[in-house]
Formats: C-alpha cells, structure tokens, sequence
C-alpha cells in the first residue's frame, strides 16, 4: 500500500552545520528509500537555509536534492513544497525545473490512501499565533512584494545571496547562545542587520525550552480545532523540536524535529499516522 510522507527543515546549505554535503547526501538517500511506496511527499518548510531566485540565477549548491525532486515527479511522486521563513523566496524555478506543488502558506487538504481519508491542516508553522512583534515584523517585510523587488534589483545576486547566508547563520548562532565567542565574527559587514532576527520567535528551540502550555503551535491547533472539529491531523515543522499531542479520538497534532540532526519525519499509510527518524533505516 502507497503511503504519504511529511518532513521538514533540512536547512540546506546551512554554514552552522558541520558537514552540509554529508546532510544532503543523508537526505536524499532516505528520499531513494521510499520513492517506490510515496504517494506523495510533502516538505512542510526551510528544506533551504536561503532560497532566494534572481530571474536568472538560484543558489548554488543543493544539485542532490534538486535533482531527487525532479526524479520523484518525473516517476509520478507528488512532491508538495511549502515555503518556510528560509525559503520564501521562490519564484517559479522548482516549479517549473523540479516539478513540485509550491504552497505559499497553510493549507487544509484531504489526502487519500486506497478508501481511506484524512484531512490535515499542514503548514511550515511560521506566523501562527506569534507572540514576538519584532518576528511578525520581520515576516512581514519577508512576504512583502515591493521589499522582495528591491532585494533582488538593489543587490547583486552574490550580494544578496551572501546577505542571506548570514543573516540565517547569526541568527542561529545568537539562539544557541555562541554568539561573540572564539570563531564567531561580530563586526562583519552587515552585523547590525543579522542580530536584530532572532531575539525572539527565532524558528529553533532544544526540548529543555519547550513548553506545551505556552508554545503558540500547540496554541494555535487548539483554538484552531475548536472551530474545525473535521480536522484529523495538524502537522507543522518550524520549531525543530519533535512532539505528538493526542488532541481527541479523532484529531492529533505533530511537531516535526528536522531533517539534519533528528532527521525526523512522519509517515501516513491511511489507518495510522507514525513518527520516526530516517537516520535509523538509511545511511
């Protein structure tokens, strides 16, 4: 029987994670492993550290994960894209290029296996229920169209793309708490500009951080379900912490960890839906 898979935040391309070529080599061998048994495959958000497309250039780098995108829809996978706060910025390439479905935001969708469905509410889990007004600022200039134009017409690609890589890395390396220590730079160009993201809403926790009662994802799928009780499944990614909440006999929520360290993922056969860890059956 065909099953559906959900993972999400491989931040490839990363300059905070040791050995990047090892991450997407992992990645894509458990993408090989399961190709013949997805119906679909959906990638809930950040698979890019920074995405960004000018009109005639993207990011180097990535070719394993591009390419087994573009091999899974070319063999009949549905591959589902959402963006997440690192990769917004799509424009059209790994649609037409990679022939995935790209969802600019949450969406609620009804999936079939054989005569099973389900409805999920699926989202990369930025934006929803923040507290932080500096996140929801920054969000905001993020999806802004004019904002975008002028990133993309007032710096040249290398600029921008340079701009982007680390602004995601200073922000990772403020939330871990490193940052000004032995190896980190601090009066960079652009310094101002990278330690004003992160502070606050900042997309990674560590579970001694997390807290059910107070996480606005948990939060938001329960002020959520209360008016959308045919709701069967939240799935969300963002906050790189794995949790399972049992919401009702019919209703449960899950929070990917990622796809780098944890390399967490979910899969969903049509009577069950089950988390685990690809790092386990792939290499």
């Amino acid at each position: 029987m065909k099953k559906i898979y959900f993972l999400s935040d491989a931040h490839l391309g990363s300059r905070a994670i040791a050995d990047n070529g090892a991450s997407e080599k992992r990645l894509c061998a458990f993408l090989d492993s399961i190709k013949d048994e997805a119906e679909a495959i959906f990638l809930l958000g950040d698979m890019f550290d920074f995405w960004f497309e000018y009109r005639n250039l993207v990011p180097k780098g990535m070719v394993r994960f591009l390419g087994k995108l573009a091999e899974l829809t070319d063999s009949g996978v549905e591959v589902h894209f959402f963006t997440g706060n690192h990769d917004i910025w799509t424009f059209g390439y790994l649609e037409r290029e990679c022939g995935v479905n790209v969802h600019r935001g949450p969406e609620t969708m009804d999936l079939v296996i054989g005569d099973r469905t389900a409805r999920f509410f699926l989202a990369h889990g930025d934006g929803l229920r923040e507290d932080s007004t500096s996140f929801r600022l920054i969000r905001r200039i993020f999806h802004n169209r004019i904002c975008q134009w002028l990133f993309r017409n007032i710096f040249p690609a290398n600029w921008g793309l340079e701009i982007g890589l680390r602004w995601a890395y200073y922000s990772r390396m403020k939330h871990e708490g490193v940052w000004g220590k032995a190896g980190v730079p601090t009066n960079e160009f652009g310094d101002a500009l990278f330690q004003s993201y992160g502070a606050n809403g900042e997309y990674m926790l560590t579970p001694s951080d997390f807290d059910p009662e107070t996480e606005p994802l948990v939060l938001f799928a329960k002020e959520h379900y209360r008016e959308n009780p045919d709701i069967n499944y939240y799935i969300f990614g963002h906050r790189h912490v794995e949790y399972d909440l049992i919401m009702s006999r019919s209703c449960r929520m899950m929070i990917l960890g990622d796809s780098f360290i944890q390399c967490t993922y979910a899969c969903w056969n049509g009577e069950e839906l089950v988390m685990d860890n690809f790092n386990r059956i792939s290499t």
